[in-house]
Order: structure tokens, then sequence, then C-alpha cells
């Protein structure tokens, strides 16, 4: 490989970042013509007590929460575990993503009384932003609990992250490949950042596969591919 290929290949992950947030795909406001509302989210922050060896050795799947709601800045710190952006010049974020195409969306379901000072419905996440808005208003735990095979800690849980996928944003650039690999790949990076994310907060979570995708889809209003369902609640006992 010569130098110029060489430089090409390194530097390409870093052009196709900026060439889709040109052309949009980066941004699903086109898709959210009209959003009910935006919601400032408080800044993430960047360190804690809890050390990432600590949070990996106690990490569990948590099904079971106390009944109280999250404040709003523990929803940003999980929206940005999940998508937020950690460079802004090139729009990096805190999941790795084949050639940076970034082809997941975070969204939130806010039960009643499940966040503070936040009222229930389905929200989106805005990485760059940092920000979300409100795409339907209205308490949607139980129908998504329904949509889950009848799991209850869907419903009991304060809020649950949806993460879903628009394959075209990485197939575009890696053809069939992305799509049975390369994004799979990529929520699961995302998932385990919600985990650590959780340890570190307090909060219990569990990822969730069994669901009917598209009565999922008809929940949100979207037409993209969901792949995780995520309940998050208060973790009873806290954690050691």
């Amino acid at each position: 490989m010569n130098r110029r290929m060489l430089l090409a290949y390194i530097l390409a992950p870093a052009f196709a970042s900026i060439g889709l947030a040109l052309i949009g795909y980066g941004d699903r406001g086109q898709r959210v013509s009209r959003p009910l509302s935006k919601i400032h989210l408080p800044p993430p922050r960047y360190d804690s007590n809890v050390s990432i060896e600590h949070a990996l050795r106690v990490r569990r799947s948590i099904r079971e929460y106390e009944g109280k709601p999250l404040t709003l800045e523990q929803v940003g710190q999980l929206a940005w575990a999940a998508q937020g952006i950690t460079d802004k010049r090139y729009g990096f974020r805190t999941a790795p993503s084949a050639g940076a195409t970034y082809p997941l969306e975070i969204y939130i379901v806010v039960k009643k009384d499940g966040v503070e000072g936040l009222p229930e419905g389905i929200y989106h996440y805005l990485p760059r932003e940092h920000m979300l808005e409100l795409i339907k208003s209205g308490d949607y735990s139980r129908e998504l609990m329904y949509a889950c095979l009848d799991q209850e800690w869907v419903r009991d849980a304060a809020i649950n992250i949806i993460i879903t996928a628009i394959y075209e944003r990485t197939t575009w650039r890696y053809g069939e490949r992305g799509r049975i690999r390369y994004v799979h790949m990529e929520v699961g990076h995302v998932g385990q950042n919600i985990y650590l994310q959780c340890v570190s907060l307090g909060l219990g979570c569990v990822v969730i596969g069994a669901f009917y995708d598209e009565e999922v889809k008809k929940i949100i209003g979207i037409d993209e591919e969901p792949l995780y369902v995520i309940p998050v609640g208060v973790r009873k006992g806290g954690w050691l």
C-alpha cells in the first residue's frame, strides 16, 4: 500500500462523517418535520467516582426497579453515553462506528412520572445539539410492554431506550456486510456503554431483543429498524 492509498484509508472515516452530515444522513430532524417541542439537556459530565474497572466488574442485567423517577441529568447522561458527540470537529461519538457512518438513532420512551420535570412521551435524541425532541405525547410504556412479549420490566422502568438502525447509512459504503455485521456490532457497543453508564449513575438496565418489530415501529411512528429496547430505572438496593 503506497503512501497516498494509506492516507486515503486513514482519512476516509472523517470525510464520510462530514459528507453524511452535509447530505443529511447524520440528522433525523428532516424525518420529524414538526417535532412537538425540544428540550435542552444538561451538559454531560466526563468523570465520576466509579472507575471503569468497577463498572465492568459489577455490571449486570437488572429487571427490578424502585418506583422512583430519573432526573433529566441522568437521562441526558445516558443519551450521551449512547450516541453523544466526543469530537465536535468531525462529529465522532461515544461508540465506534464503521467508517463513522453512524446508522443508529436513539429514542426514549418516558412513562408518566418517569423523569422529574419531563412529561410522558416519546423523545428522539439529537446528538449534535445534545437535545431531546418530543415526537409523541403520552405514556406508551404499557403498549411497549405488549410489543416486547409482555416483559413487565418494560412497563415498570422509568424510561425505555429504543435503539433503531437506518442501514443505508452504512450499506451505501460497505454493502450487505454493513447490514449483517457492522451495524449489529455497533449496537452492541452502544448497549455496553449504557450498561456501564447505568452503574455509574446507580441505575439498572437490561437489553431486550425479543419484541415485535412492526409493533415497536408503530409505537414510535418510524420506518427505521428497532434493534434494542432497554428498560432503565433506579436499581433496587443500589450498587456495591
